[in-house]
């Protein structure tokens, strides 16, 4: 039967197809039960680095196909001290972004580490890293956008900036965009209010003498 005598039959009766939506891996499955207590309860701030870590995941889409980020922020300047990238959105993914910023910061031993109740972050692997770095995790509730509002921020403006600029073709070039900005612009380039319009490497390197000094 041709296109048209379908059409045509559908329309004298009246009828209409309709396609069912394949329903995404992981879709309506609610986050399992918090292996941390939420110790930041919406205070997204700190008095010195190394005190107060948030940290997320997202996701972008390449030719090659999906490309994850896994970044962890300083709330006291909002640097982004530990970050990694990863073609699959496993638990190793979160535990190199915590080995790489305790790599950089030195001594971390009791900074609370907030994330949501992500599978990566309740997995078994990622509760060791942050024993084995003496870090406290935290967790915020379920189904509540605001208990990361400040790492979603940081993610929003990725957007913005990089990921939703242009289409990217492998995801080499797409992770190699996401380095610049945040070393480069992110970093180096873009005062925040907040820290009295300096940049986070601008913040830390002013605050730091000071905050010797009153030690």
């Amino acid at each position: 039967m041709s296109d048209r005598t379908a059409w045509k039959i559908t329309s004298q009766n009246g009828w209409w197809s309709a396609f069912g939506k394949k329903k995404a891996r992981g879709a309506g499955k609610r986050p399992g039960p918090p292996v941390h207590d939420d110790l930041v309860q919406r205070e997204f701030v700190a008095d010195a680095p190394n005190r107060l870590w948030l940290t997320d995941i997202t996701e972008h889409k390449t030719g090659e196909g999906k490309l994850y980020l896994c970044a962890i922020k300083d709330a006291f300047s909002g640097k982004i001290v530990g970050y990694s990238i990863d073609s699959r959105m496993k638990s190793r993914l979160v535990v190199n972004a915590i080995d790489n910023a305790v790599a950089l910061r030195g001594n971390v031993a009791g900074c609370v580490v907030h994330s949501d109740r992500g599978s990566q972050f309740r997995a078994r692997k990622t509760v060791r890293a942050l024993a084995r770095h003496s870090l406290v995790g935290s967790m915020g509730r379920v189904g509540a956008a605001g208990d990361n509002a400040a790492m979603e921020s940081f993610f929003s403006l990725l957007q913005k900036n990089v990921l939703n600029r242009r289409s990217w073709a492998t995801r080499e070039e797409l992770r190699i965009a996401i380095v610049t900005w945040i070393e480069r612009t992110y970093h180096r380039r873009r005062r925040q209010a907040r820290l009295e319009k300096l940049t986070p490497v601008e913040f830390e390197a002013t605050m730091r003498p000071s905050m010797a000094l009153a030690a």
